[in-house]
């Protein structure tokens, strides 16, 4: 009697030598990280990180947004303190691409991206598509609760040294 040997079924492919999810995390995490850096220089580039650029977007927003009207005065607030909001938007946008870019923190600032992605979302809500935030909003999530910074990442070099730490 011969036995035929079948190839296993749902076995995980491999990739440098590592289980495929977390190489998928990390694609994912590189591009949310990328995004976040173009965004900052095409935001750069078009004066939105100046007082006068930003206050006239967020006004924009106030106006032809379908986003709830509390969110409208947080979104008005920020616009009368531009000054002091647009280099945060900025500072923010640069850090957390870094961040997710080098795996670095890579839960926390996923979370964070999370936030801030997910605010961005409301505000535009009815000016853009309404997926064009949302996918990415989503996929900072998932990052977060996955460990992306676990594969092609520094948190991978940090979680040698302290494997059971939440922040990486």
């Amino acid at each position: 009697m011969t036995a035929n040997a079948t190839p296993a079924q749902n076995v995980p492919v491999s990739f440098i030598g590592r289980p495929d999810a977390p190489n998928g995390l990390a694609l994912v995490r590189v591009t949310i990280g990328a995004m976040l850096v173009w965004v900052f220089f095409e935001n750069l580039g078009k004066g939105l990180y100046t007082p006068a650029g930003y206050a006239g977007l967020i006004n924009y927003y106030i106006k032809s947004s379908h986003s709830p009207a509390i969110w409208k005065a947080v979104m008005g607030l920020a616009a009368n303190h531009a000054a002091m909001a647009a280099p945060m938007q900025g500072f923010t946008e640069i850090s957390l691409g870094i961040l997710l870019l080098i795996g670095l923190l890579t839960r926390p600032a996923a979370v964070v991206a999370f936030l801030f992605l997910g605010s961005l979302w409301v505000s535009e809500l009815g000016t853009s598509w309404i997926w064009e935030l949302l996918v990415p909003v989503v996929a900072s999530l998932g990052l977060a609760v996955g460990r992306a910074g676990r594969a092609w990442g520094i948190d991978a070099l940090l979680a040698r040294r302290r494997p059971a730490s939440p922040l990486w």
